[in-house]
Formats: structure tokens, sequence, C-alpha cells
């Protein structure tokens, strides 16, 4: 059966402080939010703001109301126009699952997806809080989360393409869910587990310092340094050796490295992703050889896929295995042509954070910045030269791969060792046992 777990939310608009919480967690949250806005954002006056949550979902989850309000203030102090939240519940989409007819899970909302393109192109800013439960629906058939999957891909295809684009600013955070938390911290008494979470959540969004936004405006200065160093070495290819990797990835000419912070189509400089410890460009969608295997379980559909390895020949997946959640892999992978290729590929140091917390997240956005990854699908236009204004055609000739599906997972680790292959078919050491040989 379920153990019982804490919700910190008591229904009046603020938390019931959670044990082992500080009594000041008011206070905190005001700061996330001021975090969120200030510097994931960089929100400006006159933008509207659209708060949203896993698409799978239906939207942010109920859970994270409280953080919500709290970003929707501190975005109405920095002059925004409007603040709309699109909702989710993590219970009715079970009831979906449990009631709905079988044939139906190919059907989407058909108002959201048109309202996301019509805020983005407007120029107004996107948050998404991720705050939901990984295993939500591991009791549940693969082939119907398949369909659901498959449909939301296809159905905000173009908000993600806009989005691929920078066409406006947007980031994502997270809000502590008890689900979640239970799964991060199974041995703890369930009161304590969501309090530990929002810890774990305060620490690594550096939200225990004296002043937040300064130790990120030198964290992020520190992650141009090193986006500046890739840029500067115009590697055609890296090359990356652990236990059950040997894979070569080749890199488009023109190819640009990205660190944590973006510039929108509008021209507002922005943080996508709190926290983040990556630098970030994208593969050559036919330049894959090897065999790569991951270093944390990837939660994809609400479900989890573990232990798990591919085989990549001239760019594209063709084996397969894992330990659990095969099937749900496949159907990944099978969503369209680019679901089987790489779109982006990123560095991070074991040194990182989020690794050196020893907490496993089972979720992408902390996870993915414990360790190096790479994604399926779709590539960013914004790590290509020009990518923004290309075509379709010109985007896929000049290495970027396009799919309805971007999905990170981890492949790094203490283990890991990535050389850089120059312009003159050289390799020189990049990472040496998970950690950087060179800052310049």
């Amino acid at each position: 059966m379920c153990r019982p777990v804490a919700n910190p939310y008591n229904g009046s608009g603020h938390f019931t402080i959670p044990t082992n919480m500080p009594v000041d967690f008011e206070p905190t949250l005001q700061a996330y939010g001021d975090l969120a806005v200030k510097i994931g954002l960089n929100l400006r006056a006159g933008q509207r703001l659209l708060i949203i949550g896993p698409l799978a979902n239906g939207g942010v989850s109920l859970d994270a109301a409280p953080l919500v309000r709290q970003i929707a203030a501190s975005a109405y102090r920095a002059g925004a126009q409007l603040v709309e939240a699109a909702w989710g519940d993590e219970g009715l989409q079970r009831v979906r699952f449990k009631h709905a007819p079988r044939d139906s899970f190919d059907q989407y909302s058909a108002w959201l997806p048109r309202a996301l393109v019509e805020h983005v192109e407007a120029g107004h800013a996107v948050l998404s809080v991720s705050a939901n439960n990984p295993d939500q629906l591991k009791q549940e058939s693969p082939d119907l989360i398949g369909a659901l999957q498959l449909a939301t891909a296809r159905s905000v295809r173009p908000f993600r393409e806009l989005v691929s684009r920078h066409a406006t600013n947007w980031t994502i955070v997270a809000g502590a869910e008890a689900g979640w938390a239970a799964k991060v911290f199974p041995d703890l008494p369930p009161a304590e587990q969501i309090a530990r979470l929002w810890q774990a959540i305060v620490r690594l969004c550096r939200l225990d310092r004296p002043d937040p936004l300064a130790a990120w405006h030198e964290h992020l200065e520190a992650l141009v340094e090193r986006r500046d160093f890739l840029n500067r070495k115009r590697y055609t290819a890296l090359k990356y050796r652990s236990p059950g990797t040997e894979l070569t990835l080749g890199l488009p000419v023109g190819h640009i490295w990205v660190s944590g912070q973006s510039t929108s189509r509008n021209g507002i400089l922005f943080a996508p992703n709190l926290p983040t410890e990556e630098v970030f460009t994208m593969a050559h969608r036919d330049r894959v050889d090897g065999t790569v295997r991951s270093t944390k379980p990837l939660s994809y559909g609400g479900t989890l896929i573990e232990d798990f390895s591919l085989r990549f020949v001239e760019g594209r997946v063709v084996e397969i295995k894992a330990a659990r959640g095969e099937h749900m892999l496949r159907q990944l992978i099978g969503t369209d042509e680019g679901g089987a290729r790489l779109g982006e590929v990123a560095l991070v140091p074991h040194s990182s954070p989020v690794a050196q917390s020893g907490l496993l997240f089972y979720n992408t956005l902390f996870d993915e910045n414990a360790a190096s990854h790479v994604a399926l699908g779709s590539a960013y236009r914004f790590t290509i030269e020009g990518g923004e204004a290309m075509t379709d055609e010109e985007f896929e000739r000049a290495g970027g791969n396009r799919s309805a599906v971007h999905s990170d997972f981890m492949i790094g680790s203490a283990g890991l060792d990535v050389d850089g292959v120059l312009a003159d078919g050289l390799d020189e050491p990049l990472m040496r046992q998970g950690e950087w040989v060179s800052k310049t």
C-alpha cells in the first residue's frame, strides 16, 4: 500500500512549514520567485507571463500553487501585465488512465497548443514548473503512455519549435511534490520527505546564499568562460570513454556552445534552466557512432527507464538495451525519424553541486546538471550559426536534427573521459574522470 506523505499546502494560499524546514521559509520562497523572474526570465515590464508544467499532464501541478503565487507576485512587481497558470492534476491524469476509452489516448487539448503559440508569438514569457511524481504512471499500460506522449509531442511541436528558436524568454524551475519527495528520500518518514526535497532545491538553486541573485550572476559568468573556451577550440567531434561507453560524436561546422544564459529574439538575456551547470551545443545528426550507456534513470512520461545503452551507426540508433522500461524507450525513439538521433550534447563536471549532493533526483532538470548528457530528438536552432533563420531543410543539411521529442539522458560519471577532436584530426584531453582538464 502507499504510505501517506505530507502536503505542504494547506489550502489558504500559504505553506504549512514542513518538518525540519526553517520557520522563515516564506521569505525563502519569495526569494525563489524573485530568482525565477529576475534571473530565469529577466521579465520585462509590459510582458505577460504564462506558467505551465509538463504538458502531458495538462499543466503545472497543484502542489506547486504556493510557489506559483510567489512567482506571480514577483512578476507583477517586475511590471507584468498579466500572469496566468495552466493547471494540471496528477489525480485527474490517473482518472483518465482508469476510465477513458482505450482508443482515446491519441487525443490532446484542442486549445492549449494554439494558446501556447499565440502567447510566444506575441513576445510574452513562459515559465515551466517541474513538480511531478516520476513514478506517477508506473502501473499503467506502456502502450497508452506512449500514445499520450506521442499525441502531446505532435500537438505542441509548433510551440517547441518556437522555443528552440528562442522566440521569447522562458525558464524552468522546480517545486517539491509529495510523490517526487518520496522517490528521492524513500527511507525517511513521510513527514520529513518533502522538507528534505525543499532543502535540496534551496541549496542547489543558491537560495541559501546571503545574496542569491549576486551568487547567480557570479556562477553564470563562470559558465561563460567555459563556453568561450569551447567555442575557441572549434572541435569537429568529441570522443567519450567510460564503462559501457565508447562513442564518437560529430559536431557540425558552425556549431555554437551555449552556457547558462541565452538571448531571446526580442533581445532579452535569460537563463532557461534553474539550476544550471552545463555548457551545451548540438550533435551532428549523421555523425554519431559507437555505444553509450546511461548513468542515471531517464524519467519519461510518468515512468522510469533504467540502466540502458544505445548503439549508433551513422547517427542513428540501431540497438537498444534496457534493464527497465525498454518498451517505453523504444516508443520514444520511434516517435519519428529524428527520435532515433541525437540533438543536444552537454558537458557537466562531476564536481557540480548537484552531483556532489549525492542525490538521485529522478528529474531531468536536476539530474542533467549532475552529469554530462546527450538528448534524443530535436536540436536547438540557436546552437549553430544562423540556425534560427534556416529552413527545416537547411537546418538538417547543416547537421541539425528535427523531431517532435527532446529527451535528455545522463552519460557522465566520475569515470568519464572526453577528448576533443581538433580540425587537424588530432585528439586532445577535454575531461578526465569527469572533470575539466583545462579552463583556458
